[in-house]
């Protein structure tokens, strides 16, 4: 494939990522609204946004090995379809049980949708694999923070009700892929199909990817609590849902231009102090904010928004190192990176939002910023030759 030909691929991939992540940031600046309606607490309303998370990244792995060794789009397509009909229907559904019920299958459609995507983008980014996957992972982000905006905007001026009509963006997006996105030949089939628990067995064996999903975790544990815990608190100050909407979709979109200056970050200063950076710097990020969100709320939004650049600087150098470990299992490893760590991060949020509900909002954001600072120890074995 020329170069060209990979030029068309990589722009509708990279647009499929930006348009399937706007669904996957929902619900974040609307749910305090949302359990104030329907009478539920902080914590269960947590658990609820949690469950989104672990539907839509705990499952990633297991599509990433079906994605590697399956030479169909179908997964990128219904992925998309899924997210894009199901995400909306939550906010306007009348009980809470179908609220529940359409999270599951649009989160589910997002578990479909990343490992695939993750797979061919690597595929079809020629040489230069680490600037595309920074464009590719940046677009997803910048999606992911448009996201609050359209959902806090529709909510605040039109009414909850009239989400799903938001649906259409991700509909037309996945009959473009379908037309673009080349279909995968049969000349490139393998005929050494691996089997599952051997893929596994062998990138759960090996220390680096093992150090690479446990630095994806503790980013994500970051921007997680960012996500989840801060509208809550900003709702307790009296902000509207549209401006708590715009808030989360700065941090995320100063995030996105992280990822798309890694590549450049990293070839001044090198790979090893892009993940020192990125991981020790949130904790001092996080003090000034907790310090100064009541008395300065200005430089507070702030210092958010820096700590959504720091956060999402190293990712995809992370991506990237932990794909060209084993080349041959791109999904899968996408999978760990960018789904199962998040799913593990949501099942420690389900448990967060009880304990922030019991001591405190700021206390929690607190302790989980202080956990990346002491486990950024552990990067060195990275460049180890040693580790394996």
């Amino acid at each position: 494939m020329d170069k060209n030909s990979k030029k068309l691929p990589q722009i509708w991939l990279g647009g499929a990522h930006f348009v399937n992540d706007i669904y996957t940031g929902f619900l974040n600046p609307i749910m305090p609204f949302i359990a104030a309606k329907i009478g539920i607490t902080m914590a269960v309303a947590t658990v609820i946004l949690s469950m989104s998370h672990i539907f839509s990244s705990l499952l990633q792995p297991i599509f990433g090995y079906f994605a590697d060794n399956i030479y169909k789009r179908a997964f990128i397509f219904w992925g998309l379809l899924f997210t894009s009909c199901f995400i909306p229907l939550a906010p306007a559904s009348k009980s809470l049980l179908w609220m529940i019920i359409f999270i599951i299958l649009g989160s589910l459609g997002s578990s479909l949708f990343h490992p695939q995507a993750l797979g061919l983008a690597n595929k079809f980014s020629g040489q230069n694999t680490s600037k595309f996957l920074g464009i590719f992972i940046a677009m997803g982000t910048l999606g992911y923070s448009v996201g609050p905006l359209m959902s806090a905007y529709v909510a605040q001026f039109f009414g909850l009700n009239k989400m799903p009509v938001l649906s259409a963006i991700g509909i037309f997006w996945a009959l473009i892929m379908f037309k673009f996105v080349p279909k995968m030949s049969n000349s490139v089939i393998k005929t050494d199909k691996f089997k599952l628990n051997t893929a596994f067995k062998r990138i759960l064996s090996n220390k680096k990817l093992n150090i690479l999903n446990v630095i994806s975790m503790l980013k994500s544990l970051i921007s997680t609590s960012c996500f989840i815990l801060l509208p809550f608190l900003w709702k307790n100050m009296g902000y509207t849902p549209f401006f708590i909407g715009t808030a989360l979709f700065i941090f995320i979109f100063v995030g996105g231009i992280g990822s798309l200056l890694s590549n450049k970050f990293e070839k001044i200063v090198g790979t090893k102090n892009v993940f020192y950076f990125s991981m020790i710097s949130t904790l001092p990020l996080m003090l000034l904010f907790v310090l100064t969100y009541k008395t300065f709320p200005v430089f507070s939004f702030a210092v958010y928004f820096i700590m959504g650049f720091v956060t999402m600087l190293a990712v995809p150098v992370t991506m990237n190192m932990a794909q060209s470990i084993m080349p041959e299992y791109k999904s899968i490893i996408g999978g760990f990176i960018n789904g199962f760590s998040w799913g593990i991060v949501a099942l420690i949020m389900s448990l967060n939002g009880y304990v922030a509900q019991t001591f405190g909002i700021t206390k929690v954001l607190l302790g989980v910023s202080f956990i990346p600072a002491v486990f950024s120890v552990f990067v060195k074995y990275l460049f180890d030759e040693k580790t394996c």
